[in-house]
């Protein structure tokens, strides 16, 4: 090993670590944004690294510098316009294509891998074609699972669970092949057709592991995928020999499928009842009456403007409506100034607020909210009960108190304590159901006060009413 090689070794191993050293930091929404910079630039060491390695050994040819700088050019510049150009409703959507990008270039990898190693003649020892088949698998259920999950978000593919005319048959049957080649393969032979077969029952299983899930399981899907993704980046740094790439796989996987466990216990489900198929009707249908027979009381602009200015303790619950107005400025605006009035403010966040994880955080922190303000579930939920008014802006199931029933799609979900605050404010388009497709009983609460308009309107209204005060 010359001295090039192992300053180069030295890089990466400086890479791996600023991956760790970076996911740690993730860990609070105050340092989140210095370990995303942290990983990013272990990353950009790491390529240097392999770059620099590259051209001392002469492996690549002329033709392939160009291809590595061209997609490099393509590749960064995508990513850099789409992570500036993105709305904040629409980063759940573009999580999920970057996934499918990571999973669908994990696979291209053990694929190509494996046809040189075809077109050599001699069978593949089995401590690679294990990690090339599972690459390939992993990897493309990946890509097709993440596109799928992307176009439920954007609305392209109904939110709604999709069942297909023997669909759970298709799926055993894709599983049966699947595995059958994977064992077919791990036994020495050698066969490009057979990888092949792999590789389109991988991406058929992708669509119909998927397609049956619905919109209000999105957050636990997209995380799942985001540690498939890691997992067959881990798989692919097998294939190849690539310390770097194992350990940020590695590192994504298991962070991903802790993630997962998290917001599958926020709805109190199982992982495996999630993926078996989804509840939820799709969001946007409107509900006329409430579960508990009760009437909705509309409240008047100035009525919600008096409750919160002359409140002693309000609880602000951000949910995807917030989000889809693009009103998290305003909401920030209307607790500064109640804050100004000697009122203590404080955000209720759920886990599965919005459509991916920690999707409320980032909305609220990018319009400054003070982090202590932000307060997790099993904080925030005792609270409740000292609150004087709780100002719910576009959530909806996880404010439901039917989940604390049984029957319902959302029974034994965790949710917010909303209706034990000693007045509530919804403000919301409309009676529109949330992604379960059932009825909030909290709209037929006597203390709930509904406030129709644009969460971003709604807010800005509230902030001029408490003014005028």
């Amino acid at each position: 090993m010359d001295a090039i090689e192992v300053l180069v070794r030295i890089a990466w191993l400086i890479g791996a670590a600023s991956f760790v050293l970076g996911l740690m930091r993730m860990n609070s929404p105050a340092t989140a944004r210095n370990g995303n910079l942290l990983s990013a630039g272990g990353m950009a060491i790491a390529i240097g690294g392999t770059a620099v390695l590259l051209a001392v050994n002469g492996s690549a040819s002329a033709t392939g510098w160009i291809i590595i700088v061209v997609g490099i050019a393509i590749g960064g510049g995508a990513g850099l316009y789409t992570a500036r150009t993105v709305k904040m409703t629409a980063m759940p959507q573009l999580v999920s294509l970057f996934n499918a990008v990571g999973g669908g270039a994990a696979a291209l990898i053990a694929i190509d891998d494996y046809l040189r190693l075809a077109s050599e003649g001699a069978s593949i020892a089995l401590q690679i074609s294990i990690p090339t088949v599972l690459d390939i698998l992993i990897g493309s259920i990946t890509f097709t699972g993440s596109l799928i999950a992307s176009g439920k978000l954007m609305g392209v593919i109904s939110g709604k669970p999709i069942v297909l005319p023997g669909g759970r048959l298709i799926t055993l049957a894709i599983v049966l092949v699947a595995a059958a080649g994977s064992i077919y393969l791990w036994t020495g032979a050698v066969s490009v057709p057979v990888m092949f077969l792999i590789l389109a029952a991988a991406l058929v299983f992708g669509v119909t592991m998927v397609l049956p899930i619905g919109g209000a399981d999105m957050p636990v899907v997209i995380s799942l995928l985001n540690s498939f993704t890691g997992t067959a980046v881990a798989m692919a740094g097998f294939v190849i020999g690539n310390d770097v790439l194992i350990i940020a796989g590695a590192l994504v996987g298991a962070s991903g499928a802790i993630l997962t466990k998290l917001m599958a216990d926020a709805m109190n489900r199982s992982v495996l009842s999630i993926m078996l198929g989804g509840f939820g009707g799709g969001e946007g249908t409107v509900g006329a009456t409430t579960a508990t027979g009760g009437s909705v009381r509309e409240l008047g602009l100035d009525d919600a403007a008096i409750q919160l200015a002359y409140a002693s303790s309000v609880i602000i619950v951000p949910g995807y409506g917030l989000a889809v107005a693009q009103a998290q400025h305003a909401c920030r605006e209307l607790g500064e100034l109640l804050e100004s009035r000697g009122v203590d403010v404080k955000y209720a966040i759920h886990p599965v607020a919005g459509r991916m994880p920690g999707h409320m955080n980032v909305l609220l922190a990018e319009a400054n909210v003070p982090y202590p303000q932000l307060k997790e579930m099993e904080e925030i939920n005792p609270e409740f009960d000292r609150a004087d008014v709780a100002l719910v802006v576009g959530a909806n199931d996880v404010t439901n108190p039917a989940a604390r029933k049984p029957g319902s799609p959302v029974s034994g979900m965790p949710i917010l304590d909303v209706d034990h605050a000693k007045a509530i404010i919804v403000i919301k388009r409309s009676m529109g159901r949330g992604y379960a497709g059932i009825d909030n009983e909290l709209y037929g609460n006597p203390k709930t006060g509904m406030l129709f308009a644009d969460a971003k309107a709604g807010l800005a209204d509230l902030v001029n009413a408490v003014k005028a005060l």
